[in-house]
Parts: C-alpha cells; structure tokens; sequence
C-alpha cells in the first residue's frame, strides 16, 4: 500500500511537471508566434497557457472530466484567437496527453468517441481561426517560420491525436492481456493446490480407513472367543484414528487464509515415519519387511512424497491383497530416490479381492510425475503385485 500511495503521488508530481512545461511552451509560442501575433495583450499569455495546461496536472483524477476541459479550452481560445498563429498545435498538446491517459482507462469505445469529438472540434476551432481571425492580425514582422495553412494545422494535430489514442489503446491492452494471464495463472495455481489437498486427503484416509475397516472385521469375527484380540484391534484402531484426525487437520490447514502465526505447524511426515507406517501395516495382518537406504538427507518435499508413495501402495496391498508378505524398499542417493513395494498377493485358500488400482495409482503416478520421474505398477507373474517409482530431484527439492 505504502508503495502504491509513493507510486501515484510520484505520478502526480510528474504530471504537475509537465504541465508547468507545456504551459510555459505554449505562453513562449504565444508571445513570440512564427506567424502574426495574436491581438491579444501579452499578459493573457499566462493565463491562456495555464488554463490549456490545467488539465495534465489533474488528468489522473479524473480523466474523461479532463479530456472535457483541454479540448473545449483548446477549441475555444482558438477560435477567439488567444493563440499562436502557426502552431495552433500546441494548444492541443494537452488534449493530446489526456487523451492518451483515457485511451488507457476507459473502454474502448468513450476512448473512440473521446478521439472523434476530439479531432471534430480542433477541425472546427481552425477553420473558424483561418477564416475570420487570421485575416485580421497584423503581418508579421519577420518572415513566417512555419507555413500558415489550416491543412498543416489540422494535420498535424490530427496526428498527434491519433497517436496518442493508439498508444494508449496498445497499453490498455497489454494491460488487460497481463492481468487475464494473471488471473489465469492464479486458477491454475489454485487448481494445483485443491488438487494436490485433495491427494493428500486421499491418502492419508484410504489408508487409515483401510487399517481400521480390517481391524474392525477381525475384532468382529473374534468378538466372541477372543476377548484380547478384540481389545488389541481396538486399541490399533483408537491410535489409527487419532493420528488421521492430526493428518486431516495438517492437510485442512493449507486451506486457512487466517492462519495463527502463534500456531506452530504440524510437521510434515518423512523418512522417519516409514517404519510407523510398516507397523501399521503389520498390525493389519500383512508381514512387511522394510529396508532403507539414505546415502543423503532427502528434502523435506521430495520425504513426503516418498512416504506418500509407500503409503499408498501398502493401503493397497492391505486392501486388496492382506493378510500377505510384502517388502518395501526406499533407496536415496544424492540425486534420485527409488522406492518398491512387492506383494506375494493372498495368501493360498483365500478368495482374491479386486485388482490393485483405482485413484491410489492415479496419485503416486502424479506424484513421480511432478519430479520428472518413471512409475510402474503391475501384477508380477509369479503371483502378487508390484509398484516401483523413481524420482530424480535437485537439493533443494525440485524436479531435477
């Protein structure tokens, strides 16, 4: 804001500026004309040249009141003949600036008829000027530096007019074309994120809602002869369940635009939490076998989607495949990690479930795209499924 408010009065300033020039431009023009002087006394010089120039200190207030004023002033001190023979010109000179500031405001079509009634009235203003003002002034006393003709004149400031509504025009909308793309940008950015929530909800509940729908069917079925089991299945799904609720409310915080500064955080899961995760796992019915290797320290993104990737893929494996024995092994180096989770598939006598698949692929093949990397999920030919994914990265945790 602080900017914005030194950006406009800077602004401002230099309106004021160049208006205190054209002024004194035009009051030089009128007092020492290449053509015959004006009958007017040498003082209104001041005040003519003020009144023209009245409008650039104030033309970004209010720009069409402004276009208003220079055009009607410059019409009208030339159709009186306040003006310099020979370079009428210069009195539309702050037309012409205002102009170009509404060109750059105002919509396309009051920008055109700005120009129309603009260029209407300067035409006018000169033939009146030619036709009965000029044939009264006295000769010149030195030969005419400029022709007198109202062609050139109205020429002249015919094309200044329409320069000035053409450059404004083009920076309108180069304007409006930067701000669409803007705009555009921020959806997609918005589109990223909700997508991005969305996946990480998904995981964080397919998988915690996978260990307790299996845990709450053995508790079930041995409700009855095994006390224990059932007090031990509920305990599993008391933890699972606090521990989602804290996922959840990581995940919903990125959505909070008044965010407490004072809050700290939740941390966001990593390497550290992969063996959390095989004892999950394992308290399901699936016996897994959990080996990493972290030749460096991965990035705090790059983590995340590493456990994001296992995670998924024993949510999996829990529920299409458990009770079973799987492997998972995340290999870091210092430019890519490598992550496989193998399932030998149900155990023998037991009917198989539906196929590994769904949006549980969906999201870590999206995330081993977003780092450039190579994703494979497929039932093994021996029985069982396999997922493997590779993601390259730079140290500071983009794609690499």
């Amino acid at each position: 804001m602080k900017w914005a408010g030194w950006r406009r009065g800077g602004r401002g300033v230099t309106d004021v500026a160049v208006a205190v020039a054209v002024a004194l431009l035009i009051r030089y023009a009128i007092v020492d004309p290449p053509g015959p002087s004006s009958p007017w006394p040498a003082w209104s010089a001041w005040l003519v040249a003020a009144v023209l120039s009245f409008p650039i200190a104030v033309r970004r207030r209010r720009p069409r009141a402004m276009l208003a004023v220079a055009c009607a002033a410059g019409t009208a001190v030339t159709m009186v003949g306040a003006v310099a023979a020979g370079a009428i010109w210069l009195t539309y000179v702050p037309t012409v600036l205002v102009l170009y500031l509404v060109a750059t405001t105002a919509s396309i079509a009051w920008s055109v008829a700005g120009l129309a009634i603009c260029l209407a009235a300067a035409v006018t203003a000169i033939l009146i000027f030619y036709a009965q003002v000029f044939p009264g002034l006295a000769p010149a006393t030195a030969p005419s530096e400029l022709p007198m003709a109202w062609p050139i004149e109205i020429g002249t400031i015919g094309v200044l007019l329409t320069v000035a509504w053409a450059l404004g025009t083009a920076v309108a909308w180069k304007r409006d074309t930067t701000a669409r793309l803007v705009r555009h940008l921020a959806d997609a950015a918005v589109t990223d994120e909700r997508r991005r929530i969305a996946r990480e909800l998904h995981d964080v509940i397919g998988h915690s809602m996978s260990l307790i729908a299996v845990k709450a069917t053995v508790a079930n079925h041995v409700a009855d002869a095994r006390p224990q089991e059932v007090r031990a299945a509920l305990a599993v799904i008391e933890q699972t369940s606090r521990s989602t609720l804290a996922e959840i409310h990581r995940v919903l915080d990125l959505l909070r635009s008044d965010g407490d500064p004072l809050q700290d955080p939740a941390p966001m899961p990593g390497m550290a939490d992969l063996p959390e995760l095989a004892a999950h796992a394992r308290s399901a019915g699936v016996e897994v076998e959990l080996a990493v290797r972290e030749e460096a320290a991965l990035p705090a993104a790059v983590a995340m989607s590493v456990y994001r990737i296992v995670q998924q893929a024993l949510t999996n494996v829990i529920t299409h495949a458990g009770p079973t024995r799987c492997s998972v092994t995340v290999d870091v180096g210092r430019r890519q990690a490598v992550i496989e989770v193998v399932d030998d598939g149900p155990r023998h006598g037991r009917p198989p479930r539906a196929s590994h698949g769904g949006h549980g692929l969906v999201g870590m093949r999206e995330r081993t795209r977003m780092y450039g990397g190579t994703f494979h999920a497929g039932p093994r030919p021996a029985g069982g499924f396999h997922v493997s994914a590779r993601l390259p990265y730079d140290q500071d945790g983009t794609a690499a």
